[in-house]
């Protein structure tokens, strides 16, 4: 080789080891991802777990975010508010997390708002009840204005309900869920002929379907969580009461359904941000990665827990629009993020988002969407 080429090469060779320092240099993100690994929540944990692992792998091929890798902390969500926040302090203080995902319930989401005090960027991804407009916190899932005002008229439409009857947990998803319906019920020319709320330890709803049966309701708003909605179905059901009523759930997701059972799900309808059946492509492409990346041992989708995939994506893009995890210029850089994925394009307007919605019924095969309500905004006025 001739001196000419020597230097050449050598130059060349040191240009690449200078990059490649350079990309390692870069320090790790840690992410804080705050998901219920105990308590009733917990069920949902591991493919919520999953869901972050793939999205942190597909971000971290593309570059990381603000060209850092990142890296994962897991938090219990699951634990009282109180203890899940010691959790989240130990990541934010302790492990040095520059941002936190999590996907929990509302009385955690109001003691990690308290303890971050719009000091660390804060994405919050489930199905919730709304008027959260903390600075530096960022919200994912569908309010109850998306899921139920684009989504009654067109029951009233389809099926002509007359009378509804409203059953929820008493606390404030459910009943914020709940106000929230009596309004758009009532511009369809339909009547509210009751509402009621029960503790989450409910188990028998004999009297409550005494009354559902009695009021002569043709159509049930469903806003019971978890097992409680499993139990209630099944006895509605049982009780012959679903060739009589249809039933509408904002959080009837797959778990949920599985719970219930096809059998018991007669008339029954879900509205939601995802469906893990969906056959849009966005949604069927990530099925499929995630299937592929989990193999057999792939845990059920739901917008629960798909949901915490969509917090890593919106993570990456008001970062990379804002240039900076400053939390006062990643709220300027909010307004109007958006990304593709797989529940379609996704913008964020006050802190909240724009999104599609989908309403399914169910075959013996599970959800099958009906019905698509393209980029409805969540109903938030929350100032950037």
């Amino acid at each position: 080789m001739d001196r000419r080429a020597l230097l050449q090469a050598t130059a060349g060779l040191a240009a690449t080891l200078g990059l490649g320092r350079a990309a390692m240099a870069a320090s790790p993100l840690t992410v804080a991802v705050m998901i219920p690994q105990s308590g009733p929540a917990g069920l949902f944990g591991p493919t919520a777990k999953a869901c972050a692992e793939l999205a942190a792998e597909v971000i971290n091929a593309q570059g990381g975010v603000l060209g850092r890798p990142l890296k994962l902390a897991f938090g219990d969500a699951g634990a009282a508010p109180a203890e899940a926040a010691q959790s989240a302090l130990k990541l934010w203080r302790g492990a040095g997390a520059g941002a936190v995902i999590g996907m929990h319930d509302s009385a955690v989401r109001g003691a990690l708002v308290n303890l971050f005090k719009g000091q660390v960027p804060y994405f919050y991804t489930p199905v919730y009840e709304g008027g959260e407009c903390a600075k530096g916190t960022y919200m994912n899932g569908e309010t109850p204005s998306q899921q139920l005002e684009p989504v009654i008229p067109w029951i009233a439409a389809e099926r002509k309900p007359k009378k509804w009857y409203l059953i929820g947990n008493d606390y404030v998803w459910g009943r914020n869920t709940n106000a929230a319906a009596k309004g758009y019920i009532q511009k369809t020319g339909a009547e509210v002929v009751g509402d009621e709320y029960l503790p989450f330890t409910v188990d028998n709803f004999d009297s409550s379907l005494a009354r559902i049966r009695d009021s002569g309701a043709d159509a049930v708003l469903v806003s019971l969580v978890g097992g409680a909605s499993v139990s209630f179905n099944k006895a509605f059901a049982g009780l012959g009461m679903s060739d009589r009523a249809l039933r509408l759930g904002t959080l009837i997701e797959e778990n949920t359904l599985a719970g219930i059972g096809a059998a018991n799900a007669r008339n029954l309808y879900a509205s939601t941000g995802y469906f893990a059946g969906s056959t849009a492509p966005a949604a069927k492409a990530f099925l499929d990665r995630f299937n592929q990346r989990f193999s057999a041992q792939a845990p059920g989708l739901s917008t629960l827990t798909e949901s915490v995939y969509e917090g890593f994506l919106m993570l990456q893009a008001i970062a990379t629009k804002a240039k900076s995890l400053d939390v006062a210029k990643m709220d300027a850089a909010s307004e109007g993020a958006s990304y593709q994925g797989p529940r379609g394009t996704v913008t964020m307007r006050a802190r909240h988002v724009e999104q599609d919605v989908f309403v399914a019924d169910v075959t013996d095969k599970g959800f099958r969407v009906v019905k698509t309500f393209p980029r409805i905004g969540a109903g938030q006025t929350c100032k950037v």
